[in-house]
Parts: C-alpha cells; structure tokens; sequence
C-alpha cells in the first residue's frame, strides 16, 4: 500500500565561498563513503549554479507567484561525474517581512511516488493552519527522482495500468494465485524493460535523500527545513541519519516504522492489521450517523451491507467497470483519511438507495485523462522501485503465501490487495539493497514527530521507533485518532506546537498527548 500518495492508492561539504556546511556522516555500509563524496561534489556545484526560478510550466497547474526550476543530481552517487537527471523544484517566497524570514521549508508528501509541488499551494490559498510558518519561510516542493517531472519512471502502459474491472484481490483457488503471481512477475520485468537497469538500481530512499541535500544546496541553504508527511518521514529519517549536521529543524508526521526489520516487507504485513483496526471506526461512524447514510445502526449491520455490494460487484462489474478491486480503490480512501469519510459513506448510501451513478463515478478509471492515468502509473511505479529496491524481499512464494493467508483470516479488508501490489519485489530485476540503520549522529537537533494512535497506513509504533532513534527528538501523539497526515488538519494543540517549533526550534520539556481533532461531521 503506499504511504499517503493519493494517486497510487490501488492496486555535503561545500566548497568555500559558497555555502559552508559540515561532511556528510559516512554511514557503515560498503561504498558508502564514495557516495558521500559524491553527493559534497554534487551539493557544491548546485551551490554555485543555484536554481533559475522561472514562471512554472503552464500544463504544471501552478499559477504565480509561485515559481519553477530545476536542480541537477548525479543519476549514481559513487559517480558523480556519470550520468546527470533533472529535479523538478517550486517555491513561493515567505510572506513576513525580511526579518522574518528563516529560510526554506522542503516537502515531501509521501508515496514512495508522491510529488511535492503542490506544497506552495498552501500559501497561495491561504491555508491557515499554516499561515505563521509561511511569514517566515519559503515553501519548496520537489518531485523526487522518477516521480512526474524528475527523470519520470513507467512499469507499463498507463491506460492498460488504469484499465477496469481488475481480478478480485481475494483468490478463490490456487489458480487465481498463480495468475495474480504471473501479473506480479510481468509487472516487475515492465519495470526493468521501461525504465531501464541504470535508473531502477538507483531509485532507493537514501539516494532521494541526497538528491534532498542536493537541493538544500541549490537554494543556497546552510542547512535542512523539512516537513515530511508518511514515506515523507522515512526519506527524512534517513536524511537525518547520513546528513546529521546539515539539519535545521525536521518535523515528521505519521511516521515509517524505520527498523531496518521493517522495511519493506515487514511494513506491508503491519498495515493490513492497522487497516482493519481504522475500516472498524469508519463503520462505527457510519453506523452512528444511520440517520444520514441508511446503512445499519452497527458495525456489523455495516459491514453486511459492505460484503454485500462487494459480492455483486465481483458477480457482475457495476457500470461494466466496478470489480472488488477498483471498489477497495475508492473505499479504502475512508481508513485513510478522515476527510474521505462523509464522502465515501455518500457514494455507498446512494447505491443502496438505487443510484449505481455515483459508485461508477467514484470508483471507475477515467479513460479519458491520459495525464491523470499517466501520473497514476508512474506513482505506482516509484512506489514499487523504491521499496522494491530499498531492502531484501521473501523471494519464496510459500513465505508471501502463508504470511498473507493467516493475515487475511483476522484481517480481509486489505491484506491480499496490498500483497499483490508488493509481490513484484520477489522477482525483482536489480540488486536489492540493505536500508539504513536509521540512528543519531553528531549535530542531529531535536526533531518534532506528531503522530496519531490509529493511523491505517503507518501505524502509531513507527513514531515510537523513531523517537527512541533520534535522541533528544519530541513526540506528540493525537489520542484516538487516525487520520493519515495530522500536521494539516485543524487541531491547536498540534498547530500551536509545530509553529513554535519551526518558528524558534523549542520543544516541549517532555512528550505531548493530544485530544483528537473533530470527528467528521456527516
């Protein structure tokens, strides 16, 4: 499943006189000490070239003052002098005054395979959950390496990738396993064939994470803001454990588990457990607001209805094009997001009641956006090179095949959905990596984690690892609360506390607890 990329939801030391800024810490792993000194030779030249702000492309749907350019990372960090892709970067300029100002705030919304553009966007609409951060910094977004306009990345044909109805996730024989199997072995070969052996081996986390030091350089920056969201957080784990020193102020929110055990396989199996925990909730709300949606006054009268429409789609495809998987691709936005939950239970009331429409509407491909299918593939094709190529996979199916039967007993809302949608990793083409022992180095400041306690996608266990990682880090928890994402949902005890943070670097004397944001109204 990925980490909170919407679009893929189914399924350095500077030379003097630029920027001056410590080594980068070598962490353990054989050949990474080129890499290290590949990526100060990389950050020193994007600290000299800067970046050309220009008015964005206008097919990028980014309208001024926010502003585009790019920023150029060695394809391999141990060659620096190799093979040279374009970052895709915006910004939009703080809105204090001179003396408010800070610096540069960076994004990463997640994914793997999510882009970042979209950040500045929040001080063009006035966001104002995020009003007194932007008086004092610009916001940066990117899009990381293979993802939209950076060296962009495909696994097949985007119209084929979207094309609908899809199997039933959940096999019914041993024969629909092999067919899933034999799906998941294409997939991954389409991954090598259109992407390339050169780009596939090179698209892990601690490279983006370079690719982020790169930038940091570009903007003429000392050292790292960063605000990473899902995924967002692990790119910003491992930054914080190569690039120590070069970090400014880091706030994650909800957060990678980054126990080297638990990526990625490990992660996968976790959150088809904490998928079901939050669908329950969705249910209960549902059931409670029987007024509004007629759907059963309980969870199980719920989940009845549920089984129900599933058992139909899987009979006969609503609209022709609306299977179990493309409906598992809209409903399982409500276990995400708290702001999907009205509009989820909306689309499933109005099928009971005989409107087919809105479930068509919602949860078929769109076969005529050829620029959203294109992005959705790509997304999905980030996703599944990075965590492919980050870590080692079971390359035996009796391992994949066990773990996700006895999952699917106590567990069926996602388990064999998510498994199908990793499985390319067990017959992956490029040499899989060993992640990094995400740890605190020298310099490593405080770094704010916010994190709620029934988060499906990254469950509350992966805020608690990190906290214990990153010594001297602050952890605030959203009590009995799961929406993926907090940082951006109105909630003053966590509002105040990030602002405070990013605005003067203090934190809390100890961990904070939270009462959970408003519960959505029907």
């Amino acid at each position: 499943m990925a980490l909170g990329s919407a679009g893929a939801l189914v399924a350095a030391t500077l030379i003097a006189g630029t920027v001056a800024a410590p080594a980068a810490s070598a962490d353990s792993r054989p050949g990474q000490d080129r890499e290290a000194r590949g990526v100060a030779i990389a950050a020193a030249r994007a600290a000299k070239a800067g970046i050309d702000w220009r008015d964005c492309p206008e097919d990028w749907g980014l309208d001024k003052p926010i502003r585009c350019g790019w920023v150029t990372v060695p394809l391999d960090y141990a060659h620096p002098d190799g093979k040279q892709i374009k970052l895709a970067v915006d910004r939009v300029r703080s809105t204090g005054t001179p003396q408010e100002r800070q610096g540069a705030l960076i994004y990463n919304p997640g994914g793997p395979g999510g882009s970042g553009l979209r950040f500045p966007t929040r001080v063009t609409t006035n966001n104002k959950v995020w009003a007194n951060v932007a008086k004092a910094y610009d916001f940066v977004g990117f899009d990381p390496r293979g993802v939209g306009h950076s060296a962009p990345i495909s696994c097949m044909d985007p119209q084929e990738y979207v094309k609908a109805p899809k199997m039933d996730p959940v096999p019914d024989s041993e024969a629909d396993k092999l067919a899933q199997r034999k799906l998941a072995r294409e997939y991954a070969d389409g991954c090598l064939e259109r992407t390339g052996r050169a780009m596939l081996q090179q698209m892990t986390t601690p490279n983006t994470a370079r690719d982020l030091d790169v930038i940091r350089a570009a903007l003429g920056e000392e050292k790292l803001n960063y605000l990473g969201v899902s995924y967002g957080t692990y790119l910003g784990a491992v930054y914080g454990t190569l690039f120590p020193s070069h970090v400014r102020r880091m706030v994650v929110d909800s957060v990678v588990n980054p126990d080297r055990d638990n990526i990625w396989y490990q992660a996968n199996l976790n959150q088809d457990i904490a998928f079901e925990t939050r669908w329950k909730d969705w249910e209960d709300w549902v059931a409670a607001n029987d007024a509004t949606y007629h759907l059963g006054t309980t969870r199980d009268a719920v989940q009845a209805k549920w089984l129900e429409l599933r058992a139909t789609a899987k009979k006969h495809p609503i609209g022709g094009v609306v299977g179990p998987a493309e409906l598992l691709g809209f409903f399982q936005s409500a276990p995400y997001y708290d702001s999907s939950w009205a509009s989820v239970a909306t689309v499933f009331s109005k099928y009971v009641a005989g409107d087919t429409q809105a479930l068509v509407d919602a949860a078929a491909p769109d076969m005529s956006d050829i620029a959203g299918n294109i992005s959705e593939e790509n997304g999905n094709a980030v996703y599944t090179a990075v965590e492919c190529t980050d870590a080692k996979w079971p390359t035996n199916w009796r391992t994949w095949d066990r773990d996700h039967t006895r999952l699917h007993a106590a567990y069926p809302f996602l388990t064999w959905s998510n498994a199908w949608m990793n499985l390319p990793c067990a017959t992956w083409p490029v040499k899989q990596q060993t992640p990094v022992e995400v740890r605190t180095g020298k310099g490593l400041p405080p770094v704010l984690i916010v994190q709620s306690t029934r988060d499906a996608a990254t469950p509350y266990q992966g805020a608690v690892e990190l906290h214990k990682r990153f010594k001297g880090s602050r952890l605030i928890t959203e009590k009995n609360a799961g929406s993926h994402g907090v940082t951006g949902l109105v909630n003053p005890c966590i509002n105040d506390r990030v602002d405070t943070y990013l605005l003067t670097g203090r934190v809390d004397r100890t961990d904070v607890t939270c009462a959970p944001h408003a519960t959505p109204q029907p």
